[in-house]
């Protein structure tokens, strides 16, 4: 007998000799990190409601009830005696059951109604029908992409199951080394900003962190072929974990699929989803710039098959040796500094992918609350000397002047932004600004991808800022459904009217000036002397974005593309004034990160100064070593640290 066949034995006894004599236990497996038990009794377990949370806590691993098929009511039945039990105002939109497994998916406008206190709904369902019910938000605005990735995990739930009894039985395999150490290979954005990835290291266990590309750089990817990342193959990685979503950390992860991979990806629910969007979209970018993309579709849908989603706080087994908690990082939805514990009690390190200290209009502000951390790698974008935004509330206020002046020159305000954060964050200002009277009302056009991210957010209310989740809980308060929105769909033709008509606001991607729908608005809008154009986000260097802002008025047609009206030679003239608005940056500023730091307890005793340019990192690294007394490094693509 294997020794996880021996393992699911043991728990299996240990699990029957904690339940109650009338529970019985029928089988039980790993799926991913979570102990399946299934039980011929599901009613009664329902009926003690500390009972799955006793147990998990004994055997100190997540645990998951499921009922043997052969006890379930029929799910016509099951459907008329749920909708008895869930609260009408719950607004249940649909029921899927899946008898294999026991489980009924229940669609809500409201899950927290179909959960109850402390699960007290949840419970009461499977007394009264023995199903097992998960529950997930209906969108309150409609979005195709949680639309489409709903409906592709059903269609691949079953071969899903035997993905995770793959990876339950890799986690929970037996350790097989007596060597104690702990490395960390820096694969890019090193001295750099863009291709973030890097490999943690035990005896046991390779653990890629994030895959992403360089913004402004093609081909510029991260060191995968180096021998100390997947030189020997993309099977010899265990876990990949993702940060967040934006394309700097996450577009490479469909390519690891390509080469062989069929590992898991741990991240948060919106960053499956959003690493969905924006991968798919970076393949659409690509092909129209007549680019080949370095993977397909194909892979990105294998991506999502492969994403263990966890939630923040959850402390989870993802290999023999190392266990991963996320924690709210503050950048973007559904961000994640990563903290790994690795051993027993060995050695603890902490990835703060890209963070956001403060709290925003969006988003509470970074966890840095973690029971130990010896080495941080920590994010430094903003970490020069002098890199200090501006305070929000005075970057808003600047923002509504520059609105209010270009208004009453009767010319259009064009604002480049990332779809995923920057977009919604200037959302909310402009729509208080306008309910409030500090600028006229006027449409806000929203082009790219930005409606869609915007869909996203509000169909996870739970990872943003709690005053934001109210307002979106009640429909009639939810500020993204304002009037003043529109979404562009109706392509160039729609884009020349509003270039044509009366003052407003145009919210673009991409947030770097480096493709999408922007390039035609540059056409459209930069020859217009009385319009501007307001950076709100980070250009970074080699990017038109950066270019255009310090200073460039003459672009090459070449650069505007087939997305604008230019193509060929020539160059397109730049009248626009141009305005820089700092301080809506997702990203923590020199204090912010100083602060990161300053307030954990207890302090690491290294730091990993990355994703910053040299000065950046070295800055940071150098005022951090001064100010805390610590060890602190800068270091360069392909370095190798060895703890302990």
């Amino acid at each position: 007998m294997s020794t996880v066949e021996q393992q699911l034995d043991d728990l299996k006894a240990e699990i029957t000799s904690e339940l109650p004599s009338d529970i019985s236990v029928s089988s039980v497996k790993y799926e991913g990190p979570e102990v399946v038990v299934y039980t011929r009794d599901p009613k009664e377990f329902a009926q003690q409601g500390d009972l799955i949370r006793k147990l998990a806590s004994k055997l100190r691993k997540r645990i998951t009830v499921r009922p043997d098929p052969s006890v379930l009511a029929r799910p016509d039945e099951a459907r008329e005696q749920i909708m008895n039990v869930i609260p009408e105002e719950a607004g249940v939109t649909d029921l899927d059951f899946h008898a294999d497994t026991g489980e009924v998916v229940i669609e809500a406008e409201k899950p927290g109604m179909v959960i109850g206190r402390h699960g007290s709904t949840l419970r009461e369902i499977t007394k009264s029908v023995g199903w097992t019910p998960e529950v997930v938000r209906t969108p309150p605005i409609e979005s195709s992409t949680v639309s489409n990735v709903r409906s592709f995990l059903k269609q691949e739930r079953d071969e899903r199951r035997d993905i995770l009894e793959k990876v339950g039985r890799q986690i929970h395999r037996e350790e097989m080394s007596d060597d104690e150490y702990v490395r960390i290979t820096t694969l890019g954005c090193c001295r750099e900003v863009g291709r973030a990835s890097f490999i943690i290291s035990t005896p046991e266990t390779r653990i890629l962190v994030d895959c992403g590309d360089k913004p402004g750089a093609e081909g510029e990817v991260p060191y995968l072929h180096a021998p100390e990342a997947l030189g020997a193959g993309p099977q010899t990685i265990d876990a990949v974990v993702l940060t967040h979503a934006h394309l700097d950390h996450s577009a490479l992860i469909p390519l690891l699929f390509k080469y062989g991979y069929d590992g898991p990806i741990y991240c948060t629910e919106p960053t499956r989803d959003l690493m969905g969007l924006l991968t798919l979209d970076y393949l659409d970018v690509a092909a129209k710039e007549g680019r080949t993309p370095p993977y397909d579709s194909e892979q990105v849908r294998e991506a999502i098959k492969h994403c263990i989603p966890l939630e923040y706080g959850d402390v989870t087994d993802i290999a023999p040796d190392v266990k991963l908690t996320f924690h709210n990082a503050g950048h973007i939805l559904g961000s994640a500094v990563s903290h790994f514990h690795i051993g027993d009690g060995l050695y603890n390190v902490a990835f703060s992918g890209d963070i956001h200290y403060e709290d925003t209009r969006l988003f509470n502000g970074a966890v840095n609350d973690f029971p130990r951390v010896e080495t941080l790698v920590l994010e430094s974008t903003y970490g020069g000397r002098n890199d200090y935004q501006t305070d929000q509330e005075d970057s808003e206020e600047k923002l509504k002047e520059v609105i209010n002046e270009t208004y009453d020159k009767g010319g259009k305000v064009l604002i480049p932004a990332f779809a995923v954060g920057r977009s919604q964050e200037i959302m909310l200002v402009l729509e208080e600004a306008m309910r409030n009277g500090d600028i006229p009302e006027m449409p806000v056009h929203l082009d790219g991808m930005i409606w869609e991210a915007t869909a996203i957010h509000t169909t996870y209310p739970e990872y943003l800022r709690d005053d934001l989740r109210d307002r979106i809980f009640h429909e009639d308060e939810n500020p993204f459904l304002a009037e003043e929105f529109n979404h562009i769909d109706g392509g160039e033709e729609e884009r020349q009217d509003v270039a044509d008509g009366e003052p407003c606001i145009i919210l673009s991607t991409s947030g770097m000036v480096t493709g999408g729908p922007i390039m035609s608005w540059l056409s459209h809008i930069g020859p217009d002397p009385d319009s501007t154009m307001v950076f709100v986000g980070y250009q970074a260097q080699g990017t038109l974005g950066r270019r255009i802002q310090s200073g460039w008025d003459e672009i090459p047609t070449s650069e505007v593309g087939a997305m604008g009206n230019g193509g060929g030679r020539g160059t397109l003239e730049l009248n626009v004034d141009v305005e820089t608005v700092d301080g809506f940056s997702g990203h923590a500023d020199r204090a912010g990160l100083e602060n990161f730091v300053r307030t954990m307890n207890p302090r690491p005793e290294k730091v990993l100064c990355v994703h910053g340019d040299e000065r950046s990192t070295q800055d940071l690294s150098s005022a951090l070593y001064h100010e805390f007394d610590m060890r602190t490094f800068a270091p360069k693509n392909l370095e190798t640290f060895r703890f302990l």
